[in-house]
This record gives structure tokens, sequence and C-alpha cells, in this order.
């Protein structure tokens, strides 16, 4: 199991605490030191079945800087995922990647549910 994260963020650090609770065995990898490439990204879009937005950090500071709620209806998937690509604070975090789930974002219900 990879949990990709920002160690810096409080989500991150709470779903980290989550796993560190139910005794589950992890790999970390810190998004800002080793950015998801767009190949990636868009294996773990396709194996979440969410929506390739969910993947977009919304609350980001960077995400307002360009613009992205206007910018991103009008480009492709693959523009999406190239521009995650660039940089690991655009992407939502934490990504928690388990076989053929992949889990984006933390809700404790949502991977109490998963996680069993």
């Amino acid at each position: 199991m990879t949990f990709v994260c920002y160690p810096k963020c409080s989500t991150c650090q709470k779903a980290q605490r989550f796993l560190e609770a139910k005794g589950t065995d992890y790999e970390i990898r810190d998004i800002k030191l080793q950015n998801p490439t767009a190949q990636e990204l868009g294996d773990w879009h396709r194996r979440s079945g969410l929506p390739l937005k969910k993947f977009f950090n919304t609350s980001g500071l960077k995400y307002k800087e360009l613009g992205l709620k206007d910018r991103l209806p009008a480009m492709s998937e693959q523009e999406q995922l190239e521009l995650l690509a660039t940089d690991g604070m655009l992407v939502k975090r934490p990504i928690l990647l388990d076989g053929d789930r992949v889990l984006v974002g933390f809700r404790e219900k949502e991977w109490e549910a998963q996680l069993g």
C-alpha cells in the first residue's frame, strides 16, 4: 500500500494517524518530492472510477492562481493529467494506492468502509 501525501498537510496527517491506528502497513510517498507523472495519474484515475476533477486540489493556492475553475472544462483529459503532473500541490491528497483500489482525499467513513 502506498500513501501519497504532503507531510505538512493536516488532512494527510489525519489520514496517516488513521492508518497507524488500524495497524496498516504502508509506504509514504511525498507528493512534493516525487510528483506523480501524467501516466501514473491517468492510471490512478481509471482505477478510482472518479471524475478527473476529483484529483485536483481545488482549495489550493496554485489551483486558484492558475484560474483552473474556469480553465479545466475547456481542457482535454490528457491536458489535465499533464497539468497535474507539473506540480504536486495541484493534486488532491492524500491518495491511498492499494492494488486496484485508489482512494483520493481523506474521508474517514469512506476509508473505514474500504479498509475495514
